[in-house]
């Protein structure tokens, strides 16, 4: 059976993660991981690149390891895109029925889109992905794709998501520097959703929440469909922080204890119980915070779904429901390998991105390095949605 190779890369702000997974066939469901690379980064601040040559050489270094483990030479690989400037746009466009049957065809919902799209306010932004949430012809909303459906007008409700455009250039330039081609990007509130969430948990309502080391991201789904994200500048390395200020220890000798490398019996249990919840109830306020202003506070039945190295924290899930009011699980995932399974979801970004099985690519092109068609690459991941 011929092997179909994919790879994940996800830039976090501590941590490069590198992902060689094997596909048995195009239509697998499960992916293998054949290998991975994990390097500390250097040169990344809150998900921002502030020295991209310091990047270059993270990104070349967990390469070079993914490729040792897994005996594949890695040319090109699909990219998560983080940072705290990732943001949601919503907007509406509107489009005529071209055909002389009145029936919506793709072109008709292509042209609604794009008139969406140029009613965004970009200001040196970018667009990373693009999802229809509602569609109406002559004014009635339809439960279904709109194609083939016989009417005047169309019009649609877009959620684009985007990223300041000279980060993802830095980005992008940095995996080139690496020799590697960019295929796809995905944002990274989502890179993990199709490997932890399923269609019941998307159709209640729920939030998957990531706490990366600098960097919360959020992302809401309901009715089957992408609602919001929102990244906070806010992480784990707080935590150890608090700690060690707290504690009086230094920053290595706090993520130790944060993390339960080292035994805190000669610490104040109590003490760090109450710092480690105290910037716990931070980060939960702020994510409560945002449900509030999207109109969703308590009001997401399949409730949150949290991953990240700090959920194998464990007041984490206790926090989180005192504060959030709705229920809270840890998103453990086995992702399957051709060694041992890796039970470490700090993993889960870099393969989600390397086995999503539709893909989705970016309307960016920069110096080459993404070979895309640009926004037309966008259409075509909205008809896939659209496929009942």
């Amino acid at each position: 059976m011929k092997q179909h190779v994919t790879v994940g890369i996800d830039i976090g702000t501590a941590t490069t993660r590198v992902v060689v997974c094997e596909h048995a066939s195009e239509r697998e469901g499960v992916a293998r991981v054949l290998g991975t690379g994990v390097v500390a980064t250097k040169g990344m601040r809150h998900g921002y690149v502030v020295n991209r040559d310091e990047v270059a050489q993270s990104v070349t270094r967990a390469v070079r390891d993914a490729e040792k483990e897994s005996g594949v030479r890695i040319r090109s690989a699909n990219i998560a895109i983080g940072g705290v400037g990732i943001a949601t746009e919503y907007a509406t466009g509107m489009s005529v029925v071209t055909r002389a049957d009145g029936v919506v065809s793709k072109l008709d919902i292509e042209k609604a889109i794009a008139e969406a799209e140029g009613t965004l306010d970009l200001k040196n932004r970018t667009i990373l992905h693009a999802f229809p949430l509602v569609f109406k012809v002559d004014g009635k909303e339809l439960p279904a794709r709109p194609e083939g459906i016989r009417g005047i007008k169309l019009e649609v409700k877009v959620l684009f998501i985007t990223a300041f455009e000279q980060h993802l250039d830095d980005l992008l330039w940095t995996i080139n520097e690496a020799g590697i081609k960019v295929t796809n990007f995905t944002a990274t509130p989502i890179a993990a959703e199709h490997v932890l969430l399923d269609d019941l948990q998307r159709n209640f309502g729920c939030t998957l929440i990531d706490i990366g080391a600098e960097t919360v991201s959020v992302a809401v789904f309901e009715n089957n469909m992408l609602t919001s994200t929102h990244v906070f500048g806010i992480g784990s390395l707080d935590i150890t922080k608090d700690i060690a200020l707290g504690l009086r220890i230094t920053p290595e000798e706090a993520e130790g204890i944060k993390t339960g490398v080292i035994s805190f019996q000669h610490v104040p249990k109590k003490r760090l119980d109450e710092i480690i919840d105290a910037r716990l109830s931070d980060i939960f306020e702020l994510v409560d915070k945002y449900f509030r202003k999207i109109g969703r506070s308590g009001l997401l039945p399949a409730g949150a779904i949290i991953t990240g190295g700090a959920s194998v924290m464990p007041a984490i899930e206790q926090v989180a429901k005192a504060i959030l009011k709705i229920p809270v699980r840890i998103g453990h995932v086995e992702i399957p390998s051709t060694k041992s399974s890796i039970k470490d979801n700090r993993f889960l970004v870099a393969y989600g991105v390397a086995t999503a099985e539709t893909a989705h690519t970016g309307t960016k092109q920069s110096k080459g390095s993404l070979d895309t068609d640009g926004f037309l690459d966008t259409i075509k991941h909205f008809f896939k949605q659209l496929m009942p």
